[in-house]
């Protein structure tokens, strides 16, 4: 991971695919941002995480360095105040321009931390979408969502009541075989500073 902004209330990071937000259950999975964070910055408070990427997910995460500046994000992200871009390849080419997805989905608690369909039991999770273009037979696509729902992206592009097509190399969904490949990135990331209320943007490059 590489820090990307610090002051003595938070921390931006751009995160590697393939690498933990926070501690798994294990000490073999304690490594992730939000150890390192903890681990490495005098000060920090016990759990700075105030949202997460998926493993196989890439880019922007900001942590709390203190108890003020973690309830203040962490009520941002809770209000939806907060705003997120992601940029995906899907395995396939989408013949839509652009929309929104609306699906309720749930997690399988046989198949954990795989997510499923249920129109009964399931919440809903909004996402808008737009296209890229078309690269090699895959899709460039630029996701807003709305909610940030467990594997929200990954289930809005694979179900076939979303967009039908699963994300390149994602191993939950879609054909992935190896970690750290999958191929969605979080470029965008903006919120309020929590001390000083301004508004924040921060950008990361897509890997792929």
């Amino acid at each position: 991971m590489t820090i990307i902004h610090q002051d003595e209330d938070i921390v931006v990071v751009d995160k590697l695919s393939g690498f933990l937000s926070v501690p798994g259950r294990g000490p073999e999975k304690i490594d992730s941002v939000a150890h390192r964070i903890r681990t490495t910055i005098p000060g920090c408070i016990e759990q700075p995480a105030v949202h997460r990427l998926d493993m196989d997910t890439s880019g922007l995460l900001v942590l709390a360095l203190t108890k003020e500046a973690h309830r203040n994000l962490s009520r941002q992200f809770q209000d939806r105040k907060t705003d997120k871009l992601y940029l995906a390849l899907l395995d396939g080419e989408l013949s839509g321009e652009e929309g929104t997805i609306t699906l309720p989905f749930r997690l399988d608690v046989e198949n954990r931390p795989k997510q499923i369909y249920d129109d009964v039991h399931g919440k809903i999770g909004t996402t808008h979408w737009k296209k890229i273009g078309i690269e090699n037979g895959h899709t460039r696509i630029l996701f807003h969502p709305i909610t940030g729902r467990t594997h929200q992206l990954r289930v809005h592009s694979a179900h076939e009541k979303g967009l039908g097509i699963p994300i390149v190399d994602d191993p939950l969904y879609g054909n992935g075989l190896d970690p750290g490949k999958m191929k969605l990135h979080a470029t965008e990331l903006s919120f309020d500073h929590p001390k000083s209320g301004n508004r924040l943007t921060f950008h990361s490059p897509t890997p792929f």
